[in-house]
């Protein structure tokens, strides 16, 4: 990434079609920390990586609810999930107080959408710079979305957003098949898994830098924070990560956007210097 005259405002288009603006949103969000949601047939789970800016200051929060059956995991500006959030939140009580009935989680996934794609399209705004792993149950089941800055939302069955989280991905699709079977300790323990293996070689996790987001039918969601985490970590206590976990990424697992031919640049008019006298 770097800058070029098409990068100025949302509004431009450069000339190989791309909006620079919404790449480097989508940018902030690979640089924040990583989050893991998958589902089985009954439960719904997500699985953060939380920072804390300093040794004198705490862990941010990395997992937010939503509402009794939907909770949401950040990676990026959390300042921008917050905000996000508190729409998601009015959106559940408007339908729990207009229909009497809980918000299905695909209609909650599409207004995120609607809203992240207004300040895609307008002059003087930004978009956000956050990307958001949605887990919820309705009554199609448990579910779990990934939304992203330039608007676009994917249903998935298993998803990894944030920094390094290309090894966190590798894992989920070597395990995909097992996940639909899985119950809720198992699936909790192919999350840990995979959030470990975007930790570098000399980094654990411990119930300081990870929450687990669990719903299902009979379950609200419910976040595990510190302590509380202490008991999932022990389910993997001992194993070793997955062979090339921990590794830098190397540069050819760039993203498409990086590998796309570069704009061409408009060579600055020379000014002829004055002559002397």
């Amino acid at each position: 990434m770097f800058r070029n005259q098409y990068d100025n405002d949302v509004t431009v288009w450069s000339p190989q079609g791309r909006i620079h603006q919404i790449e480097y949103a989508m940018e902030a969000v690979k640089q924040g920390a990583a989050t893991v949601g998958l589902k089985s047939k009954t439960h719904a789970i997500l699985v953060a990586l939380k920072r804390a800016p300093s040794e004198l200051s705490s862990y941010q929060k990395k997992i937010l609810p939503i509402d009794d059956h939907i909770g949401v995991s950040i990676a990026g500006l959390t300042a921008d999930a917050r905000v996000i959030s508190k729409y998601l939140r009015t959106e559940c009580l408007n339908s729990r107080f207009s229909y009497d009935r809980p918000l299905p989680v695909s209609r909650l996934v599409a207004m995120i959408g609607s809203k992240s794609q207004v300040p895609t399209q307008r002059y003087g705004r930004r978009p956000f710079g956050v990307g958001l792993l949605v887990a919820g149950y309705d009554e199609m089941g448990p579910h779990i979305y990934q939304t992203c800055p330039s608007a676009n939302y994917y249903d998935c069955k298993a998803m990894a957003i944030g920094a390094r989280s290309q090894s966190a991905r590798t894992y989920l699709e070597k395990f995909l098949d097992k996940f639909s079977e899985c119950n809720m300790d198992e699936l909790v323990k192919h999350g840990l898994r995979s959030l470990r293996d975007t930790l570098p070689n000399e980094v654990e996790l411990t119930t300081k830098n990870c929450s687990v987001g669990i719903v299902s039918k009979d379950t609200n969601f419910t976040i595990y924070d510190d302590n509380e985490v202490a008991k999932f970590l022990a389910m993997i206590e001992g194993e070793e990560k997955s062979p090339g976990a921990g590794a830098e990424e190397p540069a050819a697992a760039m993203e498409e956007e990086d590998k796309a031919p570069q704009d061409p640049q408009v060579a600055e008019p020379e000014v002829a210097e004055p002559m002397e006298h």
